[in-house]
């Protein structure tokens, strides 16, 4: 099982962006689907982006469509998280998840390894 460790969160205003990344600290996650998911307080964690394990297939939620991009380093066994014309609800903590299936579905329980998180807010 792969650990993961999320970075490049913060306090932006509405409109800035973020790249958020995702790095394997134990393990490697080359063959595995990867995810990312939020949770806003009072909320339940949601599917933002996830990307199969070759990264050519890619799936994101409406309310990021055209404004999120997620994409992978394999060789630097990293993911990120590109994200622009932030807005306030897109306040969250934000998870990376690997799925070892190589898939990188919208599926919560599909996902085995669960970075610690990081935190975004955005103000307006």
């Amino acid at each position: 099982q792969v650990q993961l460790e999320e970075s490049g969160g913060g306090l932006v205003q509405a409109g800035d962006s973020l790249r958020l990344s995702c790095a394997a600290s134990v393990g490697t996650f080359v063959t595995y689907g990867v995810g990312w998911f939020r949770q806003a307080p009072g909320r339940e964690r949601e599917f933002v982006a996830g990307a199969s394990w070759t990264g050519i297939q890619k799936v994101y939620a409406d309310s990021v469509k055209g404004r999120f991009t997620i994409s992978r380093d394999n060789a630097k066994n990293t993911v990120f998280l590109q994200m622009n014309s932030l807005q306030p609800e897109d306040t969250a903590v934000y998870y990376c998840a690997a799925d070892r299936y190589g898939v990188g579905t919208a599926e919560v329980h599909e996902y085995e390894s669960w970075g610690q998180g990081t935190q975004v807010t955005v103000s307006s």
